[in-house]
Parts: C-alpha cells; structure tokens; sequence
C-alpha cells in the first residue's frame, strides 16, 4: 500500500489559485515522508483568508505552482494512488494547476477518505473535523500538512479494520 495524501488550499474561486499544498507520503502502510509548500497563486485576491489564515502577503515571494512541480512530482514518485478528503475538489485544483503551467505528466487516480469515511468506517457526518475527532486523529483544519497528514491516518485506519477484519473470517 503505496500513496500519497494531499490537500490544497486555494486563495480565490479559481481551481487554479493554489496557495498552499500537503503531501504526506505512505509506503508498506507506514508515513514516511511529509511535505508541505507555500505556493503563489496567479492573482493577488485572496477570498479564503478567513477560512485557512493565508493572504498574499505569505505567499507573494513564494514560487509558483509550475516552480514548485518537479519537486511536488518527485515527492508522488511511486505512489499507486493520491488520497484526499472531497477528493474531486483536490483532483480539480491539482489537474488545473497543471493545465495552467503547460504540465502534462500523468497524475495518478485519486480515491476519497470522504467515501471511505462514510463506507467503510461508518462515520456521518464525514466533514474532515468530525472523522479526526471520531478517530482520535489531531487537525489543525485548513492547515495543508495537517488535513493532508489526517488524510492519510484516516486510509491507514481504513485498510488497518479491512485487515482486521480479513484476519477474523473463517
């Protein structure tokens, strides 16, 4: 079990305005590897201060999400699959990022710790908050490391009830 939690936060309504991106890399179902980056999205207006605490004064002598890809890719090296809680949300932010920036490296599938939540650990609501809190896992919510690192505990503890429950069938 090989892959890789991300999650972005974005400065606008666009799904090009990536302001700040989590990576937490998971091999043989254990992390061992994390990565988080300040990224300067493409306008100034930040309309979601309020909800992750970034404005453009943070990110505006950071680089660029196309300066930042080499890295951001060599750190998904390996991974079967992306995990991210609302999955097509990340998906979007990360595949139009890409178109912008003129990349077109395949990117891999992305699965949804939203519908693992709700499938098959049971958990409702299944808002990034509440399944940490049911599971015991620390958030600092809308911090990109954090909700991407609770992203991968959340998969981890997944595939851990699916083994147990494996072990116990006759």
């Amino acid at each position: 079990m090989n892959f890789v939690a991300i999650d972005f936060e974005t400065a606008d309504y666009g799904a090009d305005s990536a302001c700040s991106v989590g990576l937490v890399k998971v091999e043989n179902g254990m992390i061992v590897g994390e990565m988080v980056r300040l990224i300067r999205p493409p306008r100034q207006d930040f309309k979601f201060t309020y909800i992750h605490g970034l404005s453009w004064n943070d990110v505006r002598g950071e680089p660029s999400f196309r300066d930042h890809w080499p890295d951001l890719y060599a750190f998904m090296k390996g991974a079967d699959f992306l995990v991210a809680h609302n999955a097509p949300f990340d998906r979007k932010v990360l595949t139009t990022c890409c178109e912008v920036a003129g990349i077109t490296d395949t990117i891999p599938e992305f699965k949804c710790t939203v519908q693992v939540a709700r499938k098959q650990l049971e958990i409702h609501p299944a808002k990034l908050s509440n399944v940490c809190e049911v599971l015991g896992i620390e958030l600092n919510h809308h911090e990109a490391l954090s909700d991407a690192r609770a992203c991968a505990k959340i998969m981890l503890e997944a595939y851990r009830r699916e083994s147990l429950a494996a072990d116990q069938s006759c």
